[in-house]
């Protein structure tokens, strides 16, 4: 069972028919919609500063949420990917964005609705990502715009797939496909 820990007077409030892998950790001022997964090893650390968390938004493995004391907060909007090994810290994702593997987007960083951001990316602090942009590289740096309708069909389907995976770990008749 995951770790959920109440602190400091906030207690994580998690969405209907979302998925926390067995040793995920969620602790403090989280609130997370519905239809979202938190896999194995990720950690979303609301204890300094507040986490929010829209609808059908996967967190894969090993990826690290955090805030800094009093000055950046995290909201991720729906349908969003976060790879493994992402870690963000006090940035904020719109709809349909996919942050890839091993990425890292710091304090106050903003990616638009549909963005991309390649794997092994750093975005530093207060970079702005347009919508539909893919940016790349350390530190990470326009690189192309991204179809408005490609993006949006690639994210929703990852964001749709991690779905179906959750649904694997917890109704042992659940399809292999949507």
């Amino acid at each position: 069972m995951a770790l959920i820990i109440p602190l400091r007077g906030f207690t994580p409030e998690i969405g209907e028919d979302t998925f926390l892998a067995e040793n995920a950790t969620v602790v403090g001022d989280v609130k997370m919609g519905s239809g979202c997964s938190v896999w194995f090893n990720a950690v979303l650390r609301g204890d300094v500063n507040s986490i929010r968390i829209g609808n059908r938004v996967n967190i894969q493995d090993g990826s690290v949420l955090h805030t800094l004391y009093k000055k950046s907060t995290i909201e991720i909007g729906d349908d969003v990917s976060i790879g493994h090994n992402v870690t963000i810290h006090g940035a904020k994702i719109h709809d349909l964005a996919l942050i890839g593997m091993g990425a890292v987007v710091m304090d106050d960083a903003e990616v638009g609705s549909g963005a991309i951001v390649a794997a092994g990316s750093v975005v530093l602090s207060r970079t702005k990502i347009g919508d539909n942009e893919l940016w790349a590289g350390c530190p990470a740096k326009f690189v192309k715009p991204v179809d408005p309708a490609q993006s949006r069909e690639i994210n929703q389907r990852i964001a749709h797939n991690y779905l179906m995976y959750s649904r694997w770990y917890t109704d042992p008749d659940a399809p292999s496909e949507i």
